[in-house]
């Protein structure tokens, strides 16, 4: 049996006094990945940005392999081994392409070669200023930026959402070989859940801030019932 990577128990979360997330529980496998879905405003993003360390906690307890960083800042998770590609995206705008890869490589597999190999179109860009690119290029470079980080668990928050559709598949044909092919732990928000339902193990559905459902990826993506239940998903 994996190991398990993630831990999540009893989480209350949200931003200042709001509270966005109750009673959220989430385990995840080492080589496992998670589609995480619901409807605009049910609370993805802030689970997403819990993970990483940048909502406010009330209640609950994170673990990364085992390891107890409730308590620890963004940084620090990034360290110990959590990748963020938020919806912002964060990239230095200032920095060129290459300079924003470097800035952040931790030794690993993933290396600025090797996703240059993944992205040429961003080795082409490599003197270009990060403010230079387009939204796709920018969105290249923040999961490359993630990849060369070298973490154990990757947080992928909407990575294809207003893209042109021929930088969307791009995208995922990276995001499904660094996921299903490597084996990369991953949690994925898409609005689109059969986008990501193809390349991930597990789906989470979240309603209101609580969890509604949990299912196999392929399971759920067979159950067209449940996905326009929960999600108004067409057939």
């Amino acid at each position: 049996m994996a190991e398990e990577l993630l831990r999540i128990e009893g989480l209350r979360a949200g931003y200042g006094e709001a509270v966005v997330l109750e009673d959220i529980a989430l385990e995840l496998a080492a080589g496992q990945s998670l589609a995480l879905l619901g409807r605009n405003g049910t609370g993805k993003t802030t689970l997403i940005n819990t993970i990483a360390g940048v909502t406010r906690r009330h209640a609950g307890r994170l673990f990364l392999a085992g390891r107890d960083v409730t308590n620890l800042p963004p940084f620090k998770r990034a360290e110990a081994g959590i990748g963020w590609v938020p919806q912002e995206r964060n990239i230095f705008k200032s920095l060129t392409v290459e300079e924003n890869l470097t800035a952040v490589a931790r030794p690993g597999p993933w290396d600025v070669k090797r996703v240059y190999a993944m992205f040429p179109r961003l080795e082409e860009r490599r003197q270009n200023m990060g403010n230079q690119l387009s939204g796709g290029e920018q969105q290249m470079l923040a999961f490359a930026r993630a990849l060369v980080l070298n973490p154990r668990l990757l947080l992928l928050d909407e990575p294809l959402e207003g893209l042109a559709p021929i930088i969307v598949e791009e995208l995922l044909r990276s995001i499904a070989r660094v996921v299903r092919e490597e084996g990369l732990s991953a949690i994925l928000v898409e609005q689109n859940p059969r986008l990501i339902l193809s390349m991930t193990h597990h789906a989470m559905v979240l309603d209101r801030g609580r969890v509604v459902h949990r299912a196999g990826s392929e399971e759920l993506a067979a159950d067209a019932q449940t996905l326009e239940r929960l999600l108004a998903v067409g057939h």
